[in-house]
């Protein structure tokens, strides 16, 4: 195992993470956290929806379920009884990026922890009663994440609309007809080229002696055989030349409007700039769409928006959710004055300070837990592939000016980049 970084974090004293690869390419950042005896461990991948193809979609989500079903050491159930044993807290996430793996528990109980992440990770049992059941498990997540769940629906709909050629087209779950085709064979596939060390990245953040975590990641995972990657083949996505727009028929009491742009990625020298905006506009009690959409006008309950954190452009989304005997037609036009006058009027410096301040306060939070810390390291390593970037994501946010702020929303705001979609009561879709 080779050092291949270090920074300090966030120069917090004595903080600092350290990257280390081992022989078969496995990643490992550690970083010792003594503010409570406990240790947060991740195990990233980089494998999302965006690495499925035509025909095989959801994949990476089915396997976030199958790990924790039975491997060769371990019979159905007792991976999760034995975390429990330790006090650990365990989950797992799939998104279009990436999968990873997550428990928190104290250090005493590091090392069996590790053992037995490193032996689903490396001895997974994918055989057909496995993937069966697991199958159907997912197939019901579908069911009530989307057929039965408006706001899924819309939120599926909107990248099915935004993307066209891009793998985020497809939703992470998977559409359902390739759910109920997915072979044993298909999933071993996966198995084997995703799941190994040369497409992993593991986080141990907490109260560790960090030479000896080193030695139990060598142990356990340095004897495991890299596989051949495929190379990546993603499609660029066309530019869009136009809105795109539609309207469906929900079992909703008002109207659901949801909005994406397609912006940049994660990573983008315009990434801050589009936080900074996307806050100014839908940031809270404060942001000029809460005023007038919620307070002013009383078109809509809430709004919400999010910028894009993808490893390819993804999309700023915008959620509003009208008030009864009002009409998506109503916020439609809000928003595009309050768009149109954020990229063209003057911005008062107060006003952008506050949005700076909130999104920095927002980073600090997140960072604050050990959890939290690795998830953040995680996420940027497998992301972008670089950890360290996560280290200019403050200043780059403060370092945000009127006229960037301006120039992200003519770049990305534009009326020509903007997919809507909208949940109507008593209506068909068209």
């Amino acid at each position: 195992m080779r050092l291949h970084s270090e920074h300090p974090f966030f120069g917090a004293d004595g903080l600092v993470a350290r990257k280390h690869v081992l022989d078969n390419g496995l990643c490992v950042i550690l970083l010792r956290d003594p503010s409570a005896p406990l240790v947060a461990l991740q195990t990233w991948l980089r494998v999302g929806s965006r690495n499925e193809t035509p025909g095989k979609t959801g994949m990476a989500h089915l396997f976030e379920h199958l790990m924790f079903n039975e491997s060769e050491g371990l019979a159905q159930g007792e991976f999760d009884r034995r975390m429990e044993a330790l006090g650990a807290d365990t989950n797992a996430a799939t998104w279009v990026d990436w999968t990873y793996y997550r428990e928190n528990l104290p250090k005493e109980h590091l090392a069996e922890a590790l053992a037995l992440e490193a032996e689903r990770f490396a001895h997974l049992v994918v055989r057909d009663p496995q993937v069966a059941s697991e199958k159907e498990v997912v197939a019901n997540e579908r069911m009530m994440a989307v057929e039965d769940d408006v706001e899924g629906f819309l939120g599926e709909e909107l990248h099915k609309r935004a993307f066209t050629a891009h793998p985020y087209h497809w939703p992470t779950l998977g559409w359902m007809e390739d759910i109920r085709a997915f072979t044993t064979d298909d999933a071993r596939r996966f198995y084997r080229t995703w799941y190994a060390p040369n497409n992993a990245t593991v986080v141990v953040v907490g109260d560790l002696d960090e030479d000896a975590t080193r030695e139990l990641v060598q142990r356990h995972y340095g004897d495991l055989d890299p596989s051949e990657l495929p190379p990546d083949a993603t499609p660029e996505e066309p530019p869009q030349e136009g809105p795109r727009r539609a309207v469906f028929d929900k079992p909703v009491l008002a109207d659901r409007l949801l909005v994406g742009w397609r912006a940049c990625t994660l990573d983008h020298a315009d990434a801050p700039a589009v936080k900074v905006a996307v806050d100014l506009l839908a940031g809270g009690q404060s942001s000029r769409l809460h005023r007038r959409l919620v307070i002013e006008t009383e078109v809509a309950s809430t709004v919400q928006a999010h910028a894009p954190e993808f490893r390819d452009p993804g999309l700023i989304e915008l959620s509003v959710a009208i008030q009864r005997r009002r009409r998506a037609a109503e916020a439609e036009a809000v928003i595009d004055e309050e768009i149109e006058r954020l990229a063209a009027g003057p911005l008062d410096e107060e006003e952008l300070s506050r949005a700076r301040h909130r999104l920095e306060a927002r980073l600090w939070r997140g960072l604050r837990p050990q959890e939290g810390k690795a998830e953040s390291l995680g996420h940027w390593e497998t992301t972008v592939g670089d950890y360290r970037r996560l280290f200019s994501v403050a200043a780059g946010v403060q370092a945000v000016g009127a006229d960037d702020v301006r120039r992200v929303l003519h770049r990305y705001m534009a009326p020509d980049r903007r997919t809507t979609v909208i949940a109507e009561p008593g209506r068909r879709a068209r």
